[in-house]
């Protein structure tokens, strides 16, 4: 769990301190991915031994001269299997693009983790193609969530071997996308957390792409620090000095539309002791009606932009290699095909409309705040063996998460369950640009729920 991870701020003071070296903390990672009894077969495509010790050499050299790079400087970093790294194949969690060719240049995102002195230890496995929130890949394997290991539950998607690198110690932070929540659904379902920015500010050049609308990159960590740390490295911007939001007179907006249908009796009882605890601490909770929220599956009916833009990078390679795709996967890609250029004028004014909409809703709030996922983490047997549970989990492990998405907006998942009960995120959520109020307001929450 997230309390007993190191966090980038506690690893950075030891390397500064010279109780520990990047080589230590590098060795220790790929001795944990490379264990046969661990997750690490499943949790990387590929891994970078070689260069990641040649990396950890150099920035313990760097730091001996007191040259540090930034707080990342000589610490372990996952890269999900979507971002070119020079000289290697972006496969996404397929077999498809095997006989693809190699990177020529890193992802924009992965030069900037390098240029910051992290040690890349390798590419995390993934739903195939980022297209479910499940993390269930029939090709490589499916890493199982750290909590309740001997019923191997999923680990959540899309970024499954992200969210595992970390809370097994091959990593420690691990960068995913999030078009849907491929972030923050398996922050929550594994104990950790998670960050999906405002899609504009983090450069999605040299990332396989799922959809152009709506993707956004993020830092799956520790803590709410690592991820602001991370977030600013990934977007080019200064590393900030984040002060935490009074809770007192904090105001939030419950969603009362469509996020809690469905919700399970431990997400409930842990997002309805977070609410309380909230209230305790002075913060002004207001359930809210957002009709909109209920007409987002309407409007998306067809696929939305997920399927209309996957279907158009993918046409060309199905039509190549459709046997060599998860089939639940493809057929999700192909829902695309029927979705016409006038649909899709329809659906970016429809989104334009609805977004304008939902932030009059939520006007005069601090954030939303609802559970990041409604269910705890299922078996991974009981969705690979029947389409109608895989479909009807994804549907709903996807629906929360995928409104901020939607909204265009920015995200925080915070682990809120007690410690030995199954992981639930609570979702911390704010309008496109509110990134750093988002990340602040995580801070004091994150304090609070840890103190009790």
């Amino acid at each position: 769990m997230t309390d007993t991870l190191p966090t980038l701020h506690s690893l950075s003071e030891a390397l500064r301190r010279h109780t520990t070296s990047s080589t230590a903390l590098t060795e220790a990672a790929l001795t944990r991915a490379l264990d046969p009894a661990g997750e690490g077969r499943r949790v990387f495509t590929e891994l970078y031994a070689v260069p990641a010790r040649a990396a950890a050499q150099a920035s313990d050299l760097l730091r001996a001269s007191g040259q540090p790079r930034s707080p990342i400087e000589g610490l372990p970093i996952s890269v999900k299997d979507l971002f070119d790294v020079a000289g290697s194949v972006t496969r996404a969690g397929s077999v498809a693009l095997n006989d693809a060719a190699p990177a020529s240049v890193n992802a924009v995102v992965v030069q900037r983790l390098l240029a910051a002195g992290a040690v890349i230890v390798g590419r995390t496995n993934m739903t195939e193609f980022a297209y479910s929130g499940l993390g269930i890949n029939p090709h490589y394997g499916t890493p199982r969530n750290p909590w309740d290991r001997a019923n191997a539950r999923i680990p959540g998607g899309s970024s499954s071997g992200a969210a595992v690198s970390v809370s097994d110690g091959m990593a420690v932070a691990a960068i995913g996308s999030d078009t849907g929540g491929s972030v923050r659904i398996p922050a929550a379902l594994c104990g950790l957390t998670g960050f999906k920015p405002t899609a504009r500010r983090v450069p999605l050049e040299g990332v396989l792409p799922l959809s152009a609308q709506l993707d956004s990159l993020g830092p799956i960590a520790a803590s709410v620090s690592c991820c602001a740390v991370l977030d600013a490295i990934l977007a080019g911007e200064p590393v900030p000095a984040l002060k935490p939001f009074s809770l007192r007179g904090l105001r939030l907006a419950a969603p009362a539309t469509l996020v809690l249908d469905g919700i399970d009796q431990q997400v409930a009882a842990a997002f309805a002791r977070a609410r309380a605890r909230l209230q305790a601490a002075g913060a002004l909770i207001d359930d809210v009606e957002v009709p909109e929220f209920a007409t987002a599956g309407v409007i998306n009916a067809k696929g939305g932009f997920t399927a209309a833009e996957a279907y158009a990078w993918h046409r060309k390679l199905i039509a190549e290699r459709a046997a060599s795709y998860d089939p639940r996967v493809i057929s999700r890609i192909q829902r695309g095909k029927d979705i016409s250029a006038a649909d899709l004028l329809d659906l970016f004014a429809t989104r334009k409309q609805w977004i304008a909409a939902v932030e009059q809703r939520i006007a005069g709030y601090d954030a939303m705040i609802m559970p990041t996922v409604p269910i705890i983490a299922p078996p991974i047997s009981a969705l690979e063996g029947s389409d109608e549970a895989y479909f009807a989990a994804n549907g709903m492990i996807l629906r929360n998460p995928a409104l901020i998405n939607f909204l265009d907006g920015c995200a925080l998942s915070l682990p809120c369950h007690v410690a030995g009960e199954a992981p639930v995120g609570l979702m911390l959520a704010g309008i496109g640009g509110q990134d750093r109020k988002i990340l602040e307001i995580g801070l004091a929450v994150e304090a609070l729920l840890r103190n009790h």
